[in-house]
């Protein structure tokens, strides 16, 4: 004990609340509890059974952490949102409870916070995913950077560190699948909160294969970065469409023109339907703009810090 009590850090005494939504893991839930109440003792565990059907609430409460037990299966992130609401302290963590996570990266985490909104970790390359599932990360990581303009290191990491009020301005956006962190990411960056990257470690995974499915998910995925651009960004999606309509327009043209002399319908189809998409990005963009106003632009945020930034 004495010689754990020596690697605990100075962010052991923050007011931490570490959400862990599980899934019939009642082989390593209890183990990951005790790791965690022995590095952090005066942080909240608060496990979120989403209707397991083995015995995951009764180990992780015999473990040492707070259960709240969803009524069935609601998916990932309605685990995570019900976190969101029953937690009491000011920052949280959100990791995965079948062990793949180290506790001791918590730390790295929460001292982040110091300076950021959200400190996310940023898994290994390689690790224990396959190159279809890394090949498709990579595509993830690079349409969300150029949607928010920010270098996104990983995307779909479960395992981060986010302020509470943060967490909870965003928990009406939160979808019930594994794409909550996708949200989460997108939301924070284009709501103009900071957002950091910390390496951590994966420690191989206990609970058996991981539950997300490229082929399944992924296409959720790509739609949230979709959703989250056209809600805080509409014209970094409309105008790339619009030029792609005009391109294949003129395009069409070059070639009616030098095969046939004339100017196609479908030509003028497609510079029409270019016009039509870029007014409809204007007007988005304007909307966005009036619901953005419509918040409190004048709220003065709780950290001390923020305000010499």
């Amino acid at each position: 004990m004495n010689s754990l009590d020596s690697e605990i850090p100075k962010s052991a005494n923050r007011c931490v609340t570490v959400v862990i939504p599980v899934y019939n893991e009642q082989g390593t839930i209890g183990g990951l509890v005790r790791e965690i109440k022995t590095l952090y003792p005066d942080y909240d565990v608060l496990v979120v059974n989403d209707g397991s059907t083995d015995q995951s609430a009764t180990t992780a409460k015999e473990a040492g952490a707070e259960v709240y037990t969803q009524p069935y299966n609601m998916g990932n992130g309605a685990a995570i949102k019900a976190g969101i609401r029953l937690a009491r302290n000011d920052l949280l963590v959100f990791m995965d409870g079948d062990g793949q996570h180290d506790p001791k990266d918590i730390a790295v985490l929460i001292d982040g916070l110091s300076k950021y909104d959200m400190v996310v970790g940023v898994r290994p390359k390689g690790g224990q995913t396959s190159l279809r599932r890394s090949l498709g990360n990579k595509i993830y990581n690079w349409l969300a950077s150029y949607v928010t303009r920010f270098n996104v290191q990983d995307l779909t990491s479960g395992f981060r560190a986010v302020k509470t009020e943060i967490a909870r301005d965003h928990l009406r956006l939160l979808p019930n699948g594994y794409s909550y962190p996708t949200t989460l990411t997108l939301g924070a960056l284009k709501s103009g909160r900071s957002i950091s990257y910390a390496p951590i470690n994966i420690r191989m995974r206990k609970g058996g294969k991981s539950k997300i499915k490229l082929s399944r998910d992924g296409p959720g995925f790509f739609m949230i970065i979709l959703k989250i651009a056209t809600l805080y960004s509409p014209l970094r999606i409309f105008i790339p469409v619009s030029l792609l309509m005009f391109g294949l327009g003129l395009t069409r043209y070059a070639y009616s023109y030098f095969t046939e002399g004339r100017f196609t319908n479908m030509s003028a189809l497609l510079f029409i339907t270019s016009v039509i998409i870029f007014m409809l990005g204007l007007i988005s963009e304007q909307i966005c703009q009036l619901r953005f106003e419509r918040k409190s632009p004048n709220r003065i945020p709780k950290d001390p810090n923020r305000a010499n930034q």
